[in-house]
């Protein structure tokens, strides 16, 4: 008999964006050049000299070995900097770990807070790679629903319902993947203090902090004295610096929590690549101004998109969005897999299915500007509007 796969994994869904992206090869030719709303991936390139600095790191010998598992320290104190103009944080090296992406930071953190049979507060529209992990690692997933009504901001009331014995965490990503909702200050701060009552964590993934309007503070959180005890962050500098391919995340929490989480690190990844370490330094210590002119380009992505979506006669209808993502209710009967593949059928429009990003959304899809420029957008939206409905939307 051949060797099989583990029930686990075997349960889980394939990759969402590899599954549509599949779609293209049996796309008809209907003389329509393909609109990729599909992935959140800025379409610009790191900045010109970010990447001649780190061509001068290339013959450096140093530059192809192993770093702490952590990261080097110069590196995470240029973060500690970084964290206090942004958050006001006051935070030291060791509550840091340098990360292959946000979703190896997301690993690290859920298998040394949890063990299988745990369960997490979630709340919808979820990251779809979100469930991936938590259903691989054996821990329940309690899904606290979408409310259209709110925008998609989470209800601290709702959450607390959801806590049981088991519970570890809530688990929220700000801004959303897949909304674009911005959560308040004040909401998270609450949301602090219901996990601190239950002696749970909160997980923020915070991807997108850098495409806040105005590059306003996300919260105030890590200026607590207490922050650490209830409070974990997975964070990214990929869509920040333009550096996706770069895997540049980050895991931050206690001191006593990164010590143990290293154990994790030391057994998937060791530490993050130096390179990626160097860009990542450099980044926080020359590029503020650059990084805001993207934050307000995409703003500007945004409002477009926004404004031209909502005048009269879209059978679409908007029902969240922010810098990156745009949550829309297609007028369709079936599921969001079936309006998506109308979409890129008909209209040579891609996006992500609803269904993705939690049970019950088989109404919605999930559009990102990472790849549209502003130009793109009066088209783009047009093809919304001509598409062929059988049962829109009142």
């Amino acid at each position: 008999m051949p060797y099989t796969v583990s029930p686990r994994i075997a349960g889980v869904h394939p990759p969402p964006i590899s599954e549509v992206r599949g779609w293209l090869a049996e796309r008809p030719d209907n003389g329509l050049e393909l609109i990729d709303l599909c992935q959140a991936v800025p379409d610009y390139p790191p900045a010109p000299e970010l990447t001649a600095h780190l061509a001068t790191l290339l013959t450096d010998p140093h530059i192809s070995k192993y770093s702490p598992d952590e990261g080097l320290p110069d590196v995470r104190q240029a973060v500690c900097e970084a964290y206090r103009r942004s958050y006001g944080a006051v935070i030291g090296p060791d509550s840091l770990c340098l990360t292959i992406g946000a979703s190896q930071a997301f690993w690290l953190a859920i298998v040394t807070l949890c063990q299988a049979g745990d369960e997490v507060v979630v709340q919808s529209p979820y990251y779809f790679d979100h469930p991936m992990a938590l259903e691989m690692l054996g821990l329940k997933g309690v899904y606290a629903p979408f409310d259209e009504s709110a925008a998609g901001l989470p209800s601290p009331a709702v959450l607390e319902s959801l806590i049981t014995g088991k519970t570890r965490a809530i688990l929220l990503v700000t801004p959303s993947n897949p909304t674009g909702a911005i959560t308040p200050p004040e909401i998270l701060a609450d949301l602090y203090e219901l996990a601190r009552r239950h002696n749970i964590a909160l997980i923020l993934d915070e991807t997108y902090n850098a495409f806040i309007p105005g590059g306003a503070r996300p919260h105030d959180l890590f200026t607590r004295p207490d922050w650490g005890e209830h409070l974990i962050q997975i964070a990214s500098f990929g869509k920040t610096f333009a550096l996706t391919g770069y895997r540049a995340g980050m895991l931050v929490a206690s001191p006593q929590f990164i010590r143990h989480a290293l154990k994790a690190q030391d057994t998937m990844a060791v530490c993050q690549p130096r390179i990626t370490q160097q860009a990542v330094k450099y980044g926080l210590e020359h590029l503020d101004g650059w990084v805001a002119a993207n934050r307000e380009m995409m703003a500007r992505r945004h409002d477009l998109f926004r404004a031209e979506f909502l005048k009269p006669g879209n059978p679409f209808h908007l029902a969240a969005s922010g810098a990156f993502f745009a949550w829309v209710r297609h007028p369709f009967g079936g599921t969001g897999r079936t309006a998506a593949r109308r979409l890129v059928d008909e209209a040579a429009v891609l996006c992500l299915p609803g269904e993705v990003f939690g049970p019950g959304l088989e109404g919605y899809l999930r559009l990102a500007f990472g790849n549209i420029r502003e130009e793109q957008i009066p088209e783009a939206v047009r093809r919304f509007r001509g598409i062929r409905t059988e049962s829109a939307l009142p």
